[in-house]
This record gives structure tokens, sequence and C-alpha cells, in this order.
């Protein structure tokens, strides 16, 4: 069957990436994502099957295909292609595009579950309380800014670059955020990155008037005026993680795994955490739960019978922790 509709005989991925940016509103990043994973899969079936177009392809095919990924890439890479290709083609059929499903079938590489990589909260602290010597003061006030905020609010490092200076509310404080799948949500942030908030907005008037970019609604902006770019924020956090004497430097969005953490420590409620970061699935939020071995024996102390402590017979004794991968029987 032809890989065309009968509207305008378009083909299929054109249908389906118009469909994902009108009618389910992803992310640009989302959608070059999506398009690259499946140009690369129709590409593969060109050249190592013989077919032209994606709708062509069979069952057998598209299985040939997912075993000449493994190997060549993480399972984590092998699943989200997977998952690209198994949702443009549920799209055909719905479309009627199709005559039946290939991608029914394609089975999911197991992954290890990894802990997310954060730092503890005294390494937080150091982190922010540090400043770089010799800095331009008016970028190293906004460097402050956007670490505190990055984890006051937990935010992606895609959702702080789009904040506009309308996105914050001051008197709150809270900042509207635009996540993924272009879901809007508000986040309370506290009086510390207020103040690093505070201090920075000065000094990026005075930055954009220099720059004659009085109008910029970005809230963050680099040197020349414009606003910051993801990969600019990465840099900052590798220069102050370096300057800090951090043994173990993170990422952008290693902030927002210690936001997340270190709430799960404090006994915040998994949900309310849930909604803070704007997840989906509470499954993914699940993975904060690592609390610290302390913590957990304190728990089981103050819960279990078996631990309930008898000053006349001694203190029960408490029981081996081990971690449990994905995939092994708790």
């Amino acid at each position: 069957m032809s890989d065309s509709s009968t509207d305008g005989d378009r083909p299929v991925l054109e249908l389906w990436l118009e469909h994902l940016r009108f009618e389910r509103n992803v992310s640009p990043h989302t959608l070059r994502a999506y398009q690259t994973d499946v140009t690369a899969c129709a590409k593969w079936l060109a050249s190592e099957r013989d077919i032209a177009s994606l709708a062509a392809a069979k069952r057998p095919d598209l299985r040939a295909w997912a075993a000449s990924l493994h190997g060549n890439y993480a399972p984590a890479s092998v699943a989200r292609k997977l998952a690209s290709v198994r949702r443009l083609f549920s799209f055909a059929r719905r479309l009627e595009l199709i005559e039946a499903d290939p991608a029914l079938g394609l089975r999911t590489p197991k992954q290890d579950t990894t802990l997310p990589r954060f730092l503890s909260v005294d390494e937080t602290l150091q982190l922010l309380r540090h400043s770089v010597l010799g800095a331009d003061p008016v970028l190293e006030l906004r460097d402050l800014a956007i670490v505190e905020l990055l984890y006051g609010a937990g935010l992606r490092v895609s959702e702080l670059v789009g904040l506009d200076l309308a996105s914050v509310d001051h008197t709150t404080p809270q900042v509207r955020v635009l996540g993924k799948g272009r879901k809007q949500r508000i986040v309370p942030f506290g009086r510390h990155a207020l103040s690093a908030l505070a201090a920075w907005l000065p000094a990026r008037l005075e930055l954009l008037h220099a720059k004659r970019k009085p109008d910029e609604l970005a809230l963050f902006v680099n040197f020349r005026g414009g606003r910051l770019s993801a990969r600019s924020v990465r840099r900052v956090m590798d220069t102050r993680c370096e300057g800090a004497g951090l043994l173990r430097p993170v990422s952008p969005h290693g902030l927002r795994h210690g936001f997340a953490t270190h709430l799960l420590d404090g006994e915040a409620d998994i949900r309310e955490v849930q909604e803070l970061l704007g997840h989906s699935r509470l499954s993914t939020t699940q993975r904060y739960t690592h609390t610290s071995l302390a913590g957990l024996m304190k728990s089981y102390d103050a819960a279990h019978p078996r631990a309930k402590t008898d000053k006349s017979k001694g203190r029960a004794p408490r029981p081996a922790v081990a971690r449990v991968s994905k995939g092994e029987s708790p």
C-alpha cells in the first residue's frame, strides 16, 4: 500500500509530524527526536530491505531493523527509537493509511533502573554559596539567579531558558512554566531564589539598555542581550561546580533531581512533588524515592513491629537493606 493519504497524496511521516505539532502540541525538541528516529528507520529499510516507503514495511522488516539497533545503541536509546516508530504506525493505522500495524509486537529491551545523579544538601548549599572570582558582576548576578531558580523551583533547563519576565510573579512568589507537551504549570519558589532574581533584574535592564535591546522579553539573557541558550546554562553549571570544588559536578537537570529528592527526603507528599515537577505519570516521580539509609532505618524503627525497642530485652536487630534493580525480585 502506498504511504500517502488521499488528502493531497501526502506521505504518512509528513501527516504524522503535522499531527504532533498542531494537534498534540509537542515541543520542537520532541518533534525533532521523533523525526530523526523515524527517518533513520526509513533509511535503514530502504538500504537493507529495499523498501521505498514506510507504509510498505512488514513486521519481519521492522523486527530486522530493531535487531540492528541492539549492540549499537544503549537500551534507553533503542527503546526511544522503537517507541517513535510504534507511534507512527499506530497513527497510520488509525487513519486507515495501512491495513495492519507492522510495529505491533516490537519488544522494548529491558533497561536498568539508574538512580538520577544529584548533589547532597550540603553540596547543593556549597554550590549556591559559591561566587566566581573575577567574573563579570552582571553575569555573576545572572548565574546565581539561574542556579537558585533551577534548584528552588525544580525546573528543566528548557523551561528555565523559556521564561519571560512576565512568567515570574514576585509577590507570591511563583513562576509560570511551559513544560513538556506545551503544558503550563505554576511552581512556587523560595526567598533565596526571589532575592537572587531581585538582584539580577536591575543588572539585566542595564545590560539590555547597553546592547540597545530594552524590549527583550527573556528573563535570562546572554552578554549580547539575546535569550540565553540551554547550552550556555550547562556551561554556567560546569564553571560553578568546578569553582565550588565539588568532586561530583552536576548538570542543570541534576539540580532538578536534587530538588525532588530533597523534598521527598523531607517527607513531602509524592503527588505534590509530581505536580511541582510536571510529571504526567507518578512512576516517573517515584524514581526520586531513594531516601537515605538513615532515613529508611528511622522509618523502619518507627513503623515495623519487629523493630520496636524493649528496654529490658534490648534492641531488635536491624534488617539488611539492599537496592533492587529493575527486573529483580524484591
